[in-house]
């Protein structure tokens, strides 16, 4: 890869990773639409390293928070608002898991055409607009119930397939469940963390196991550039949408679809 293809990618994920409109499609987009070879699986894993550091980071005083209250109620077996969401994230982590486990290479060899992201791109981004629209509420993402946090976790698992976006559908199933914008978002992104950590760890597996060579610099620069791209785009992001909402992603995803099916159809 040259400086511009690692730079273009690197703030494609970055920013792509958290808002509503699939960081996967756009990544499966951009070698299509450019010419580029794919960029090969370590660069992935670097650029999927970044992700999670900006998320880390951004909610690091939440995280310690959750962590510490959650290890007290392994101890004392009693649960307050933070150690319920530290379990919640748990549970609404499982079925992407399990479906990952069963569905994953057959979604990987199958589905990764341009035209197959545009169901998921279309019918999830009206879903969203829907969602936000007539259902959003005021209950926060300490608010949920058990049954919440497993609606949430079976809709993440949908997002498996390239288009339908992890973060759209899990912001659509909370607003569905009447969590405000930005408490929807939230729980999204903290839902991010341990997906990501499973998908990092496996892609990583995998790299060892290949033997490829690695270029550091490269890696370097994807870490660097995904990890400030994504920490500045989860901080406007929330902002965003308390005033705006999730229209302007729900008319970008229809646009994309369309463009999509004018190009490959």
């Amino acid at each position: 890869m040259d400086w511009l293809q690692i730079l273009v990618l690197s703030l494609v994920q970055g920013i792509t990773e958290f808002l509503p409109v699939s960081s996967s499609a756009h990544l499966i987009l951009v070698p299509v639409l450019t010419g580029w070879q794919d960029q090969g699986l370590a660069f992935d894993v670097a650029l999927h390293v970044g992700s999670l550091s900006a998320v880390l980071t951004y909610f690091r005083h939440d995280i310690l928070t959750m962590t510490r209250s959650w290890v007290q109620s392994l101890l004392t077996r009693r649960l307050d608002s933070e150690s319920r969401l530290a379990w919640a994230v748990i549970l609404g982590t499982i079925p992407v898991g399990l479906a990952g486990l069963m569905f994953n290479d057959f979604i990987a060899d199958t589905l990764r055409s341009p035209l197959y992201m545009v169901p998921g791109l279309i019918v999830f981004g009206l879903a969203l607009g829907w969602a936000d629209w007539k259902h959003r509420g005021q209950r926060d993402e300490r608010q949920l119930t058990w049954k919440d946090v497993l609606f949430i976790g079976i809709a993440q698992a949908i997002a498996l397939i390239p288009g339908t976006s992890r973060s759209g559908i899990t912001i659509t199933a909370a607003l569905l469940l009447g969590l405000s914008r930005d408490a929807a978002a939230r729980f999204s992104f903290l839902l991010s963390i341990p997906v990501i950590m499973i998908a990092c760890g496996l892609q990583t597996a995998e790299l060892i196991q290949s033997g490829i060579d690695t270029d550091w610099p490269a890696m370097l620069a994807g870490i660097v550039i995904s990890g400030i791209s994504a920490y500045l785009c989860i901080h406007y992001f929330l902002e965003f949408i308390k005033r705006i909402g999730m229209q302007p992603f729900v008319i970008y995803r229809i646009a994309l679809g369309l463009v999509l099916i004018l190009v490959f159809a």
